[in-house]
């Protein structure tokens, strides 16, 4: 299972996915541009010393991420606030790519009509959504508990 992030605005919640990925072992594909100066400095600032524990690629559009997840043969399941099925009730799959989208503007119409599977992260009424790390791990330790990718040994 992967993490996208689809033009990610702050460095930090990159950062905190490229732990998180690390962690629990998902991979980290990061669709271009990004919101701040991406160099090997910063990157490594944001990532710390977790970056060297996760398998991570850029793709500089998101037609060249599309492009490797069609080779790939990759679900694409979106996190949006407009999901048609909550996190709970969708049965995940081994392979998928979990995208988010930007911590400003999430992901564009075409974007959110290319998802093969759109899940929304229930909250209470009233408020609009969760910091991107945050639903990035919600979603991830949901997607591998599923699967059986969560091991306590």
């Amino acid at each position: 299972m992967d993490i996208a992030l689809y033009h990610p605005d702050i460095p930090q919640n990159m950062g905190a996915v490229m732990r998180l990925c690390a962690c629990l072992g998902a991979g980290l594909q990061i669709i271009e541009p990004c919101g701040f100066p991406f160099d090997e400095k910063r990157i490594r600032r944001a990532g710390m010393d977790y970056i060297s524990h996760v398998t991570w690629h850029r793709h500089s559009s998101f037609g060249a991420f599309e492009e490797w997840r069609l080779q790939e043969k990759r679900r694409l399941v979106l996190a949006t606030t407009r999901g048609a099925t909550a996190l709970y009730d969708f049965s995940f799959r081994e392979s998928d790519v979990l995208l988010l989208g930007r911590e400003s503007a999430g992901v564009p119409e075409d974007v959110h009509a290319r998802a093969d599977a759109r899940v929304v992260i229930p909250m209470r009424p009233g408020l609009r959504s969760l910091n991107v790390a945050m639903s990035a791990g919600i979603l991830l330790a949901e997607g591998l508990r599923q699967t059986g990718g969560i091991s306590l040994a």
